[in-house]
């Protein structure tokens, strides 16, 4: 039993590991068009007109070679692109990222301090698990919009900027793309 759970450890890493060496930044245009980051961006601005959080979007083709070696997460990658693109960086700590590795098909919400206070780990959970049918079909897009969507309805239910306010726009509304 041992043997072959083993085995089937390293088959299964094995299968990872080639994901990730064969994936490349085609595989983000071939997913998310121009035309696709054009609207994902202007969800992302119209979005926080309405609230005081930052939303930074991250697609990631495959993991970078260290990480793969040491055999990291996507949750461990996250992390570390939450802290490298400044999300925790915001005068309300109210950022949030969205990071989407397409070699696992595997996203990962990594919220800031106060957001991350109003939201229960259930909630985020189902956020992710509600975008993994949409990834399996291809619809890449149409995932990220919905999980945009309810974090601007979770950001201007605890954030919301009143008509005199304005949200000074923090960090980029583009996806970073890797």
């Amino acid at each position: 039993m041992n043997k072959t759970m083993s085995a089937e450890r390293f088959h299964r890493a094995w299968r990872q590991w080639l994901r990730h060496l064969w994936a490349d930044r085609t595989d983000i245009v071939r997913v998310l068009d121009a035309a696709a980051l054009a609207r994902l961006e202007a969800r992302i601005t119209t979005s926080e007109l309405g609230h005081s959080g930052e939303i930074r979007l991250c697609v990631e083709a495959a993991l970078p070679w260290r990480y793969l070696r040491k055999g990291a997460s996507p949750r461990e990658r996250a992390l570390a692109m939450f802290g490298k693109l400044r999300v925790w960086d915001t005068e309300h700590n109210n950022g949030v990222l969205v990071y989407l590795l397409l070699a696992d098909r595997a996203v990962e919400i990594v919220a800031d301090r106060a957001l991350h206070r109003h939201i229960d780990p259930d909630q985020w959970r189902a956020l992710i698990d509600a975008m993994q049918p949409l990834l399996r079909l291809g619809r890449h897009e149409t995932a990220l919009q919905n999980t945009l969507s309810a974090l601007d309805e979770a950001l201007r239910h605890w954030f919301p900027v009143t008509a005199d306010q304005r949200n000074p726009n923090e960090l980029s509304d583009r996806a970073d793309l890797r």
